[in-house]
């Protein structure tokens, strides 16, 4: 009889434990969401302002779970690095700083390829069209260090999505990241995500298939004065293998085949990414 009493308690007991953490584990959850709904972030995923191209990659930039690991708040100045000719994050950022805080979008200057020159005036027709939403949408010029991205320590956070791997090849990421140094307050933050390159081969053998070794860009980084604070596997994606014959323009969204194996680069979706968060002491 005891020894029946004692398996009907343990299985009581294991039972309720089991129970507690369940309730832990969606109360954890619930808090997490909350805090992310809380923040402002999450109403401007599904505003009508989003153009169609740019909310389908939703699913793969996870953009509200990155700013919030960043940190960004509704008063925080953020400059974004090129933010492209459509403004993936501009249609989230700019809309959700407007009220108290500031956005800067550091774009092209005139020495730019002809290119990325286009791309900034579609940048700049963007603004226009949502004038009312994006009037106080700061632009200021990117090249290396050659100008000011955002006064000298003024900026909260400086992100960027994306670039490492351009700068590194065209030997500018010193002058980049001195730049960045410069416009972040004391304290500030530099948010890094960018393709995640494989650790069994150099960054020179991949430099043209546009990853970047995760240890090379952290080396880079502190070198210039960064301390990294944290990571985080929010935009990992194990399905990239990392080899694909036009390199990471191989996968969606820029599908660089056209449609030779489509499907096959659809299904694996877009690179695996790092996403790191620096600070400047």
């Amino acid at each position: 009889m005891q020894s029946l009493f004692r398996r009907n308690w343990n299985r009581y007991f294991l039972n309720r434990l089991l129970i507690a953490a369940l309730i832990f584990i969606t109360a954890s959850s619930s808090m997490a969401a909350l805090a992310i709904d809380q923040s402002g972030l999450a109403q401007w995923l599904s505003a009508p302002h989003r153009t169609p191209a740019n909310a389908v990659r939703d699913v793969y930039r996870h953009p509200i779970e990155t700013l919030t690991f960043f940190g960004v708040k509704d008063n925080s100045t953020v400059v974004e690095i090129l933010p492209g000719s459509r403004g993936y994050y501009l249609e989230i950022l700019a809309p959700y700083l407007k009220a108290r805080g500031v956005y800067i979008a550091a774009n092209r200057d005139e020495l730019a390829a002809p290119q990325y020159l286009a791309d900034h005036k579609k940048f700049l027709a963007r603004l226009k069209e949502d004038a009312a939403l994006f009037d106080k949408v700061r632009v200021t010029k990117f090249n290396a260090d050659r100008h000011e991205v955002a006064p000298q320590g003024s900026a909260d956070f400086v992100l960027t999505f994306r670039n490492l791997h351009n700068w590194i090849e065209r030997s500018e990421i010193d002058g980049a990241l001195r730049a960045f140094h410069k416009a972040l307050k004391p304290g500030g933050v530099l948010g890094v995500v960018d393709h995640r390159g494989r650790t069994d081969m150099s960054q020179e053998a991949q430099m043209k298939l546009g990853y970047v070794r995760e240890d090379v860009a952290i080396k880079l980084i502190e070198k210039a004065g960064f301390k990294l604070a944290a990571t985080s596997e929010v935009n990992a994606n194990p399905k990239d293998t990392k080899d694909y014959p036009e390199g990471v323009w191989t996968l969606p969204p820029t599908y660089r085949l056209g449609d030779k194996d489509r499907a096959k680069y659809q299904a694996i979706g877009e690179s695996d990414r790092f996403t790191h968060k620096f600070v400047k002491p």
